[in-house]
C-alpha cells in the first residue's frame, strides 16, 4: 500500500485496528472468568477464540488501512498480556506447569524490553512469519486446555505447550540476531 492509499496515517491512534486490539484487551477478563469458573465448555473456547482470531483481524485491518506506530506498540503488547494472564491463569488452575509458561513469561518479558532498547536507537525489529507461528502454538495451548473434546487430552496439551515453549525460544533468537544486526548497521 502506498502512502497516498492510507485510511490512517502514521500517527493515528483512534483506528479500526487499534479498537480490535483493545477490544482483545478488554475480553480477556471475561474469558478468564469463564476459564475460572465455567472451565472446559463451549462458551470458553467460543470467546477464547473470538479473543485469538482477531489478533489476525487486526493486522488484517491494519495493512489494508495503514499501520500505525501506535498499533505496533499496542499489538505485542496486548497479545503479551493476553496470552500470559490466561496462562498463568491456567497455571493456577492446575491446567498447565509453570515452568513452561515461566520460560513463555521470561522471553516475552524481554523481548519487549529488547524492542524499547532497538526502538530507543530508531531500529524497528519487524516481526517473522515464525513469530506468527510462535503466536498460534500459544493460542493452541491455551485453547485445548478450554474446548471439550480435547480437554481431557493432558498429553496434548504438554505437547503443544512444549511446541509452544520451543517457538517461543526461537523466535526470541531470531529477533535478538535481527535487532543486533538492524543496530550494527544504524
Amino acid at each position: 500500500m502506498t502512502a497516498d492509499n492510507r485510511t490512517f496515517g502514521e500517527t493515528a491512534i483512534a483506528t479500526p485496528a487499534n479498537l480490535i486490539t483493545v477490544g482483545r484487551l478488554v475480553l480477556t477478563p471475561v474469558f478468564i472468568w469463564m476459564m475460572v469458573h465455567w472451565g472446559a465448555a463451549w462458551p470458553t473456547a467460543g470467546l477464547g477464540a473470538v479473543v485469538a482470531f482477531s489478533d489476525g483481524l487486526d493486522g488484517i485491518v491494519a495493512r489494508r488501512m495503514g499501520s500505525t506506530r501506535s498499533g505496533a506498540f499496542l499489538d505485542p503488547l496486548i497479545d503479551k498480556i493476553v496470552v500470559l494472564s490466561c496462562m498463568i491463569t491456567l497455571v493456577a488452575l492446575h491446567h498447565m506447569w509453570w515452568l513452561p509458561v515461566a520460560i513463555i513469561a521470561a522471553r516475552e518479558l524481554w523481548m519487549s524490553w529488547y524492542r524499547t532498547v532497538a526502538s530507543k536507537r530508531g531500529v524497528s525489529i519487524p516481526a517473522r512469519k515464525t513469530a506468527k507461528i510462535k503466536t498460534l502454538f500459544q493460542d493452541l495451548s491455551i485453547a485445548v486446555v478450554v474446548t471439550p473434546p480435547l480437554a481431557n487430552l493432558g498429553w496434548f496439551h504438554v505437547t503443544i505447550l512444549w511446541i509452544a515453549v520451543g517457538l517461543t525460544v526461537w523466535t526470541g533468537v531470531e529477533y535478538y540476531v535481527d535487532g543486533k544486526r538492524a543496530m550494527a548497521i544504524s
